[in-house]
This record gives structure tokens, sequence and C-alpha cells, in this order.
């Protein structure tokens, strides 16, 4: 049995363990449908609480986007006008130039044509010497006119050594401020009039050029040729000729001057490096020179040494048999010292008593002179 009291009078009355259970059961239950309902009640609030967060957080999350999405579109419209303006400016400037290169080309053609009609004029008017002496006269003028004053101290003259039996038209050389050449071109001008049998092409004179470019220590070898009128490749600019001759080019008299400019230039960029080439050749000369002096000193040093052993190795034979000489004596003073022991010793050992041993006339006769030891 059990006994309960009631929490509102205060009586306290008893059960038993059956009713007990029950009453407990129905405590129990109606407690914890109390507790589900509040906790149901709870959970509903947080759900709706957390969707109301989640739909300010999305909604926050759009709006930034949105923000994003006007900043990148803005950013696109400036980049495309950015590029629309480049792409125009670009544009108006190829123009500019296209039409600049097109003005400075007719201008060049022109030239060229009027430059080619003034030597073909005048082949028709000169023989073939003069033709080829007006080319060089032409091309020494340039010269004098354009390159001279930029470059005054610059050397362009007449190649009037022989090596060999043979030599170029004009040798062009020119110096930096510290006196290192950087450029040596050797020329070769031909040139012949229209009427003449025998045509030449400018290749028969290509492998002459090279020799006379080599034999005077020149770095380039140019052709300024009218030969070969017809020619789209020679009349085309300037030809480079190095696949068959070093450092060789073929050029018409109009491209003289500006092959000249280029060279020049082109070397100029390597001045620095021909100047350390030039140092170290120097070096290199010091360095030999000093090679040379320490292998002359070696091998008189090694002469004086193989005379001293010769010498050195006679001394020592001489000191040998001079060595086996005084042997030889030693052992003889050394004999003859034994046998002069020895002569002594029997010396000493003579008396006259055994002198006159056996021999009764001499002992009689010592006996009378009283010596009988």
């Amino acid at each position: 049995m059990k006994e309960l009291k009631c929490p509102h009078c205060g009586n306290v009355f008893t059960v038993d363990e059956n009713d007990y259970a029950a009453l407990l059961n129905q405590v129990k239950n109606s407690e914890f449908e109390r507790e589900l309902a509040r906790r149901i009640h709870e959970l509903e609030q947080n759900q709706q609480l957390q969707s109301q967060l989640q739909q300010q957080q999305l909604q926050t999350q759009m709006q930034q986007l949105q923000a994003q999405i006007q900043q990148a579109e803005q950013a696109k419209q400036l980049a495309v006008a950015q590029v629309r303006q480049q792409a125009t400016e670009a544009y108006m400037k190829k123009e500019q130039e296209l039409a600049e290169a097109k003005t400075k080309w007719t201008e060049q053609l022109k030239a060229a044509q009027d430059q080619v009609a003034y030597y073909k004029d005048l082949k028709l008017r000169q023989s073939t010497k003069m033709v080829g002496e007006t080319l060089e006269i032409h091309c020494s003028t340039l010269f004098n006119q354009l390159i001279r004053p930029l470059m005054p101290n610059a050397y362009f003259e007449k190649d009037n050594e022989v090596v060999e039996g043979t030599k170029g038209d004009f040798v062009f050389r020119d110096k930096s401020d510290d006196g290192v050449e950087y450029v040596s071109i050797m020329f070769e001008m031909k040139n012949e009039n229209d009427e003449t049998a025998t045509k030449h092409k400018n290749e028969d004179f290509l492998a002459k050029l090279d020799s006379d470019r080599k034999k005077k220590g020149c770095e380039y070898a140019v052709l300024v040729s009218m030969l070969e009128p017809d020619s789209e490749l020679y009349n085309g600019g300037i030809v480079d000729m190095s696949h068959r001759f070093e450092k060789m080019y073929v050029i018409r008299p109009q491209f003289f001057i500006p092959l000249i400019t280029l060279l020049c230039q082109t070397s100029k960029k390597s001045l620095e490096a021909k100047r350390e080439l030039a140092l170290v050749k120097a070096q290199q000369v010091d360095v030999t020179n000093f090679e040379e002096k320490l292998m002359a000193f070696k091998d008189g040093f090694t002469r004086n040494v193989r005379l001293a052993n010769e010498r050195f190795s006679d001394a020592i034979d001489e000191i040998d048999k001079t060595i086996a000489h005084l042997t030889k004596v030693r052992e003889n003073l050394i004999k003859s010292g034994d046998n002069l022991n020895a002569a002594d010793k029997k010396l000493q050992d003579v008396t006259i008593k055994r002198l006159t041993y056996g021999n009764p006339t001499m002992k009689a006769k010592f006996d009378e002179a009283g010596t009988t030891k």
C-alpha cells in the first residue's frame, strides 16, 4: 500500500500498488504531453526565426549579387568603350601609317624609276669605259655629299694597291673615337652599255670581290651593279649573297647610301664586343709572350741542368776512378807496410850466432874479433 497526500486539501489517503502505478502513469503521460507540446512550440518558433533569418540573409545576398552584376556590367561597358576607342585610334593610326608608307613608297618608286631612266640614258650616251667610270664617280659624289658631313673621319678612297695582281674599286673604313675600327667595306662598281655584245652577270664578279675583301682585310663586300637590268631580284632592293660568300651584298646605285648607313649602324652595335675582342687579343698576346719567355727560360734551365748532370756524371766517374786508384794504392801501401814489417822483424831476428851457424870459418873470425853474439 502507498500513502498519497493531496496537494490541494492536504488529506492523506492510501492506494494499492496497481492504483499507484496507474496514477503515476497518468502523471507521467500528462507531464510528457505538456513537455512535448512545449518542445514542439519551441521548435516551431526556432524554425520561424531561422526561416526569417535565412530570408534576410538571402535578400542580403541577392542585393549584393545585384550590386556585383551592376558593377560588372558597368566595367564591361567601360572596357568595351575603351577597346572600341583603342581600336578606332589604332585603325586611324594604321590608316595614317599606310598613307605615309604609300606616299613614301610612291616617292621612292618614282626616284628609283627616274634614276633607272637616268642611268639608261647615260649608258646610251657613253662608251663602256666611261659608263663604269661614271658609276664610280657617281657613288663617290653621293658619299661626299651625304656621308662625309656625318662621318668626317671616315676613309673612302680608290683602292690603288694591287695585291697578287688584283684590286677593288673603293675601300670604306671608319673608327670609333677611341680608335677601334668597327666597319670596313670593299666596293666593286660594275656597269656596261646595253649594246655590249657579251653581257656579264653579277655572279661573274663575286669570287674576285670576295678575294679582294680578304686581301685588304675588309669585313664586308658590296657589288654596286647596273648589270642584269631586267632582273627582278636585283631591282627589288638589297640582295644578300652571304649564302655564296661571307658578308657580301649586291645593290643598285640607289641603295649605295642606305646600305652604308645600315652596315655602320649594325656594326656600331657590336663595337663594345669588338673592343672586348681587341682587349682579349692583346691579353692573349701578352700571355703568349709570357708563355714564350717562360718556355725559353725552361728550355735554357733544362739545358743547363742537362749539361750540369753530364758534368756531374763525368765528375762522379772521375771520382770513382780516383777512389778505385787510391784504393789500389792503399792496398799496395798496406802490402808494402806488411813487407817492411816482416823485413824489420827478420832484421831484428838476425844475430852473429845465427849468421855463423854452420859456417866455422866466419864463426872463428867473429870469435877473434870478440863478437860472438
